[in-house]
């Protein structure tokens, strides 16, 4: 952990984007839990539950051709001061949905809020590498996966508390002043970076980024490398798990919190312990352990208690391939190219997640077992190992 403060120490505006991005971050997944205890409440299916899920992420996928261009012809500060503002209105105006007639509007805040919260995370990933360098920049990506799973954490669990306690809305009306807060911050700071605006229109950039691509396909690889995380979108079965087997035991909100946030303990302490293990030949078996940890969770879901245990397990190896495979995209692109990679780089991301977040409703509304889905997604970790084994022999990656 010394690493991680002595970075920060020495690197003042990473230090104050981090304590926005723990607050904006906390912020994105404070309101989850009131979403998903509201949806059950409402009695929804299956299906609808996993397309709540999914809204979460097509926004992402949708904007991702513009994003990236955006990002590389404008200032980051005032791109990101744009989105946090979107993300308090959207939040905000979840108080007013009350019942199932109220789902399009449902539909439409999240599509928005994580369209603002995508756009953003692409924005600050993008700003990093102008930033920082080599260990350094390894060192920021994986401080911001262990800040996004500690947000994630503490915001889950505490979100299953509030909403238990004081109700969903209190919980909307909270999560909104969070982005007030990180809004204010973000105003006080001043992002000193390299800006050059690029003469070419949106699209010409678009053309030039799908260029760069084809003479450069092993920066399209790692993309899809990174993109096999996305198979974690856990949140549509962590939902349909607690309405099947703990309903009778625990109140859902807290159930679903305390599930996410087991899941996120093992996020946190993933990249501590496994940050100086990993390498490029390791990576393989870093696959290979999610996939195990991930059986193991299928193994044990009825249980409770157990279930918990094994979602600590499966949060320890995701944080550690998350964060190594963005660092090494980012330490094989062209800067000129930073912000865009990064925004499509998200869309394979977020279409992975979509499409894990669909086919958990699909399987499920066909009388799947939620053992058998988890297992299949334990399943694609493994292909990603083989994928990613090939890559290592036939093409050039900097380490």
């Amino acid at each position: 952990m010394n690493k991680y403060i002595e970075l920060l120490k020495s690197e003042p505006i990473l230090k104050k984007l981090s304590t926005i991005q723990l607050i904006s971050y906390f912020g994105a997944w404070f309101s989850n839990v009131a979403i998903y205890t509201l949806l059950l409440d409402m009695k929804v299916s299956a299906e609808v539950v996993a397309f709540t899920a999914m809204i979460h992420f097509l926004s992402g996928i949708l904007q991702a051709p513009i994003s990236g261009s955006i990002i590389d012809s404008m200032k980051p500060k005032i791109v990101m001061l744009v989105l946090i503002s979107i993300e308090i209105f959207a939040t905000l105006f979840l108080i007013f949905i009350n019942d199932i007639s109220d789902l399009w509007m449902l539909y439409s805040l999240i599509f928005i809020k994580m369209a603002a919260a995508s756009f953003y995370f692409t924005t600050e990933m993008s700003l990093l590498p102008k930033l920082l360098k080599g260990e350094k920049l390894q060192r920021a990506n994986e401080l911001h996966s262990i800040i996004w799973s500690f947000s994630y954490t503490l915001g889950m669990a505490l979100s299953g508390f509030v909403v238990f306690l004081l109700g969903i809305k209190i919980a909307f009306i909270l999560d909104a002043l969070m982005f007030v807060f990180g809004f204010y911050l973000l105003y006080k700071v001043d992002i000193e970076v390299e800006f050059i605006k690029s003469k070419e229109s949106l699209i010409q950039m678009m053309r030039d980024t799908f260029r760069y691509l084809k003479k450069s396909p092993h920066a399209l690889h790692l993309m899809f490398v990174h993109a096999f995380v996305g198979l974690t979108a856990f949140d549509a079965l962590v939902a349909l798990m607690v309405d099947k087997y703990y309903a009778s035991i625990l109140a859902t909100s807290l159930a679903i919190g305390l599930l996410h946030a087991s899941r996120a303990v093992g996020l946190v302490i993933g990249p501590i312990i496994l940050g100086k293990w990993i390498n490029n030949k390791r990576v393989v078996s870093l696959f290979i352990f999610q996939a195990l940890a991930i059986w193991l969770w299928a193994f044990v879901m009825k249980n409770f208690y157990m279930s918990i245990f094994a979602s600590i397990v499966v949060g320890f190896f995701t944080t550690t391939l998350w964060s190594y495979s963005y660092t090494l995209l980012q330490k094989n692109i062209e800067q000129k190219y930073y912000g865009r990679i990064v925004a499509y780089n998200d869309m394979l991301f977020l279409s992975s997640a979509a499409f894990t977040s669909f086919m958990i409703g699909f399987f499920a509304v066909r009388d799947y077992s939620l053992e058998f889905i988890t297992a299949l997604i334990g399943l694609g970790f493994l292909v990603g190992a083989l994928y990613f084994r090939w890559i290592i022999k036939t093409q050039n990656i900097k380490t």
